[in-house]
């Protein structure tokens, strides 16, 4: 192996060191729920970038309207809903 070629498998080496790594028996994982560890508003900050990056691979503008003029329709319990 070269001298370049080693030093950037140790650079690569070094970088995965900080990685943060927990380790647990098969069946025995954290649940991915994180409602105990984070606050309602902690969470819709990590789903954010998620919804940009999926807009984005529609390849379409992220979309810019009022809340009121949202293109939803809002059934009630015990309401019909028509099939369409």
């Amino acid at each position: 192996m070269d001298s370049e070629a080693e030093a950037a498998r140790r650079a690569r080496a070094a970088g995965r060191a900080s990685w943060p790594i927990r380790r647990f028996r098969l069946g025995e994982e954290p649940s991915d729920d994180l409602s105990a560890t984070t606050t309602v508003t902690q969470r819709l900050e990590m789903m954010w970038p998620l919804a940009v990056e999926a807009w984005s691979l529609t390849g379409r503008p992220l979309p810019s309207y009022s809340r009121d003029q949202i293109p939803c329709q809002l059934f009630r319990p015990g309401e019909r809903r028509d099939a369409d």
